[in-house]
């Protein structure tokens, strides 16, 4: 396939992505206890409404399913840049440990701190994951990092913090704990503009860093003798394209909770669509991700009806069958 005939398929991709996102979030502001009429929707968002739905779609849907796309793209181009820097197929935020190292920071303080402010969780989760990466990477160190070591320590880094985790979860008061547990579950309930609004930009800058570091983690791809011989600094590289998916899965944890598996399915969804050029694989995992998880949290509100399930069970549901399928393939 020519050069000129990739970017003509992945922007027939990009477009029917961005269809489908733009069709779910509507049906997410359309479905729901109250049904909104398709009309009276558009309507409202332009502006133009009679104010009987107002509080319904600006207040209660548009902003849940924007930090659902949001969350969901974040993890999704996490998932691609930790899968190309560690050369494995099944690398992703929650296999290496940066989710749950967002989520064993967040419950402590909300299981240990009853006093301490909820708008500051973000923060607070953005940090665990940070010192997750810096505890495997340190770890990982023999004379230089390597993808096997990265992974394997990983995954016992997540353990660990699943421990620390459930060892809260069972010493702390029952409203403390009821309040981590609906956090871990991953849900979108209750989110507001000002989460959209404090995620948007953080999600932006870092998606503009990968999409600059795009040869770099092509390059990161080959086996290291070979890399450094194309004329990169494989340490710099590896260690500031994981510094980047700390940034966007932590973000992304702390608004939405521990939404698992986003991060190893977007990406292999888009591969066998776009190909695996990372400036072609980041856009369409970014789109891809966001799509997953409107479209889980669309399904968790309306399946089962008034209850709900949380956007990271309906994931799980449908991720971890991937995931047994990706290990039987490979």
């Amino acid at each position: 396939m020519t050069p000129d005939q990739r970017f003509k398929r992945w922007l027939a991709v990009m477009l029917l992505l961005c269809a489908a996102a733009a069709l779910v979030m509507l049906l997410s502001i359309l479905l729901g206890e109250r049904s909104v009429p398709p009309l009276e929707a558009i309507r409202t968002l332009l502006g133009k409404g009679q104010g009987e739905y107002d509080y319904t779609i600006m207040t209660l849907r548009l902003p849940r399913a924007i930090v659902g796309f949001l969350a969901g793209g974040g993890l999704a181009v996490a998932g691609a840049i930790l899968q190309g820097i560690m050369r494995n197929p099944l690398a992703s935020p929650g296999v290496l440990g940066l989710n749950s190292g967002a989520a064993a920071a967040a419950v402590a303080i909300i299981v240990l701190v009853p006093s301490f402010p909820m708008k500051l969780l973000p923060i607070v989760a953005f940090g665990g994951a940070l010192a997750a990466a810096v505890i495997i990477y340190v770890l990982s160190w023999r004379k230089g990092s390597s993808p096997v070591r990265l992974l394997l320590v990983g995954i016992g880094v997540s353990a660990v913090a699943g421990a620390f985790i459930t060892y809260l979860l069972m010493s702390g008061g029952i409203f403390r704990v009821s309040q981590a547990s609906v956090w871990m579950a991953g849900s979108l309930y209750g989110r507001t503009w000002e989460h959209a609004d404090a995620l948007l930009p953080w999600l932006a800058a870092l998606f503009v860093l990968s999409l600059l570091l795009s040869r770099h983690l092509d390059v990161l791809q080959f086996e290291d003798n070979h890399a450094r011989g194309l004329g990169i600094h494989l340490e710099r590289a590896r260690g500031i394209g994981l510094l980047v998916s700390v940034g966007l899965a932590g973000a992304a944890v702390s608004m939405a909770g521990t939404i698992g598996f986003v991060g190893l399915m977007a990406p292999h969804i888009c591969r066998s669509a776009v190909g695996v050029k990372s400036r072609l694989l980041l856009p369409a995992s970014l789109i891809t991700g966001g799509l997953l998880v409107m479209t889980a949290d669309l399904l968790g509100r309306t399946l089962f009806a008034p209850y709900e399930i949380p956007v990271g069970i309906m994931t799980a549901i449908i991720g971890a069958p991937y995931m047994i399928y990706l290990l039987f393939r490979r």
